[in-house]
């Protein structure tokens, strides 16, 4: 059977993932900020939680991992280049390494620039991928720790992933995102239509992911950069618009 995934929102603009396989009964949660929505959906729902995944450190993603090793007992699953961030970290991951949920397997893909350890989990037979704040609808993650040249890679290679991939953002900045993309790219007309689209959904209060790669090919300016040098001029404009 397919996965279940859920979208929690989290804070201000943030999306916590949950994910269960109703064949094995498992469940995981992707980037637990905060860790009261995560138990209370698990629980009415009937999951149990199995595992936490992190893409990254920082604490909106992690705050509530302890709590919820506490109420469950789930391990910790890290990039292992982050280990000294994570301290409730049980397993570590790398380029290369897999993570299972029942009999789905997601591949660890490195995707550093927006932390230096920040990994993506792809589940290639579910077409399903779990960015962090690597790639956003219609946008990327700001370079807090890594470079343009790494993140422009990133975004290149993910491109390259399936056009039906689903990819489960970790915010919600589409509206923002699909404002600059207007101003990026102005002949664009999937940019303009989507970017009706996203005003006519976040009116009616509506969440705009997950998003696919199909869709950020044709509309995201930071994965359609032909270079890393216009991919850092298309990131200091929009951290400065």
């Amino acid at each position: 059977m397919p996965l279940d995934i859920v979208r929690i929102p989290a804070f201000s603009d943030n999306y916590i993932w949950l994910v269960h396989d109703p064949d094995s009964d498992e469940t995981m949660v992707v980037d637990p900020g905060d860790a009261a929505p995560v138990l209370a959906e698990a629980e009415k729902r009937g999951w149990t939680i199995s595992a936490i995944w992190n893409t990254h450190w920082h604490p909106d993603h992690t705050g509530g991992n302890q709590a919820i090793k506490d109420a469950t007992g789930a391990p910790v699953i890290a990039p292992a280049a982050e280990a000294a961030k994570i301290p409730t970290a049980d397993r570590l991951v790398a380029e290369g390494d897999t993570v299972t949920l029942g009999k789905h397997v997601a591949t660890v893909l490195e995707t550093p620039a927006h932390t230096a350890g920040h990994i993506t989990y792809h589940f290639a037979d579910d077409a399903a991928l779990f960015p962090g704040d690597t790639l956003f609808a219609m946008g990327c993650g700001r370079l807090f720790e890594g470079t343009a040249e790494q993140m422009h890679a990133n975004l290149q290679r993910l491109a390259k992933l399936p056009p039906e991939t689903q990819v489960y953002c970790a915010h919600e900045y589409t509206l923002s995102n699909a404002i600059y993309a207007h101003v990026a790219e102005p002949g664009n007309a999937d940019i303009a239509e989507r970017l009706a689209t996203v005003e006519r959904m976040r009116d009616r209060g509506e969440p705009t992911v997950p998003t696919t790669i199909g869709e950020e090919r044709a509309t995201n300016p930071f994965m359609r950069a032909s270079s890393a040098e216009q991919f850092a001029a298309r990131r200091a404009a929009k951290d400065a618009f």
